[in-house]
């Protein structure tokens, strides 16, 4: 219940006592009157005027009362909704802006004031979290490009037995995943701290999920799992090529990667009417129902029996839901535990 609701019903309350005290007080004096005369002339006119007064100015009082209450209540409660509905509008890239306050020096203006010192703390300390991260990534690329390189050139330049050949091709898998790691780290910390800018222009979608599907037959080759292609309408966007390609190559690798031997993957473009519609189902054992709210979250994989043997860092969604925020569009994730798992991105589409 809100609190202008329960502030109207105790002061109807209030408003209904004073009420019954006035009609005690008015049977009272009819009492006394009674007392000294018994005559049905005193009843009537003491019953009459009781019935005046409690009809017609308690019941009034009350009404206007619980009127005047209420509108002082919404009028005195108006900034605290206000400054709810801008409170709700925070998130890690607003934190600098500070909620307006009404100068007037009230209680709401102490507790705004207040809430502004809090999002200032909150915005220091995601600015050295993002630093850090920037600066462990850029200091962690170098060594991994040179232990890398030193590997490489080992396996080229040496015969190593095959077990050991083995080893050495595992450490340089290690060290390439790690640099997957790292670069989409940094991608991810440039992107909240709005460091790239996107350079968008015409881009014929059916083009790029038709590269993407090709990609996908691909991946899927050594699962021999089916790629369909099941629609795909002529559709330009506007957008960054480069990045776009990067979100269907992040979302066609999931769904072959999680997915089963001889499984499938449909893939379908539609076109509507001021937007483009991608949806990329696959089979596979999906997400259990209360951990789908946060496959988008960064380094989530899902249930962690099923994806020890996938490789993969847990980025990839994460990379695909900025980069439809930064094309303006929507993700949407729907997994069903062994039947279809479905992810559908709609971006906005230029009218033809």
């Amino acid at each position: 219940m809100k609190i202008r609701t329960r502030l109207t019903l105790w002061y109807a309350a209030i408003l209904s006592v004073s009420l019954v005290v006035m009609g005690a007080g008015t049977y009272r004096e009819i009492s006394e009157q009674l007392h000294h005369d018994h005559s049905v002339r005193i009843w009537q006119r003491a019953l009459d005027e009781s019935g005046e007064m409690v009809f017609g100015v308690g019941l009034p009082a009350v009404a206007l009362g619980l009127l005047g209450g209420w509108w002082i209540t919404r009028k005195a409660l108006g900034p605290v909704t206000a400054l709810t509905r801008a409170v709700e509008q925070k998130h890690d890239r607003n934190l600098r802006e500070r909620l307006p306050v009404t100068g007037s020096g009230d209680e709401l203006d102490r507790l705004t004031d207040v809430f502004n010192q809090m999002t200032s703390r909150l915005d220091d300390s995601f600015q050295r979290i993002r630093e850090f991260t920037l600066h462990a990534s850029h200091e962690l690329k170098t060594p991994l490009t040179v232990m890398r390189g030193e590997l490489e050139t080992a396996l080229l330049e040496e015969d190593f037995p095959a077990a050991r050949k083995e080893l050495l091709l595992s450490q340089v898998d290690e060290i390439e995943r790690l640099t997957r790691i790292v670069d989409g780290l940094t991608l991810l910390t440039k992107a909240d701290s709005g460091q790239i800018k996107l350079e968008f222009e015409p881009v014929r979608l059916d083009e790029l999920v038709r590269e993407s599907v090709a990609d996908a037959k691909i991946l899927a080759q050594p699962s021999g799992i089916q790629v369909n292609l099941t629609a795909c309408e002529a559709t330009v966007i506007s957008g960054s090529r480069d990045r776009l390609r990067q979100l269907w190559l992040n979302l066609t690798d999931n769904a072959v990667k999680y997915n089963e031997p001889g499984g499938r993957v449909n893939i379908s473009l539609a076109a509507g009417v001021g937007f483009a519609e991608v949806k990329i189902e696959n089979t596979g054992a999906g997400v259990p129902l209360d951990l789908q709210p946060r496959v988008f979250e960064r380094f989530f994989r899902g249930d962690a029996s099923h994806s020890k043997a996938v490789e993969g860092c847990g980025l990839g969604l994460s990379i695909a839901q900025w980069i439809v925020t930064a094309h303006r569009g929507s993700i949407q994730f729907v997994s069903k535990p062994g039947e279809l798992t479905t992810v559908t991105v709609r971006l906005p589409a230029n009218e033809s």
